[in-house]
C-alpha cells in the first residue's frame, strides 16, 4: 500500500483514506457509480487489485476467470505507475446504468475516460469505458 489510512484519500476528497474509499475496499457497497468509480481509482492508487477484480463486470474485456493472474497483472500496473490526481468531469446517474467521465493524472501521463457502470442486485460494476 502506498497510502496510509491517515493520508488524504487518493480519490480527491478532503477525507482521510480510512474514512473514505478504504471503507469500500473493506466491503461497504457503493451507493452509486460515482462512488464506485472514485473507490476504484483509489484501489489502483493503493494497489488493491482484489477490489478492482470484485467490482469489474464479467462482460468487461479485461475480465479473467483466473483471478490470481488477473490480480498479478493489476498489481504490476499499480506498482509501475503513480496515481497523482483524479478529476470528475461528468456524472450521469441512472437507475441501472450510469456514466462517469473523469481525468486521471498518472505518472505516465493523463487519461480521460467515459466509464460505464451497471447496477446488478443492488451493486454497481464497471463494465467498460471509452478513452478520449
Amino acid at each position: 500500500m502506498r497510502v496510509s489510512p491517515n493520508s488524504q484519500c487518493p480519490c480527491g476528497s478532503t477525507k482521510k483514506y480510512k474514512k473514505c474509499c478504504q471503507i469500500y475496499h473493506k466491503g461497504a457497497v457503493a451507493k452509486d457509480a460515482l462512488i464506485l468509480m472514485k473507490s476504484r481509482y483509489s484501489a489502483y492508487a493503493v494497489g488493491d487489485s482484489s477490489y478492482i477484480v470484485k467490482t469489474t463486470h464479467t462482460q468487461n474485456i479485461d475480465y479473467q476467470e483466473n483471478k490470481k493472474i488477473w490480480r498479478d497483472e493489476i498489481d504490476t500496473f499499480c506498482k509501475n505507475d503513480h496515481f497523482l490526481k483524479l478529476e470528475i468531469l461528468e456524472f450521469i446517474n441512472g437507475e441501472l446504468e450510469a456514466f462517469v467521465k473523469f481525468k486521471a493524472t498518472l505518472g505516465s501521463g493523463v487519461m480521460v475516460e467515459r466509464s460505464r457502470f451497471l447496477k446488478i442486485s443492488n451493486s454497481w460494476f464497471y463494465i467498460d469505458g471509452e478513452f478520449e
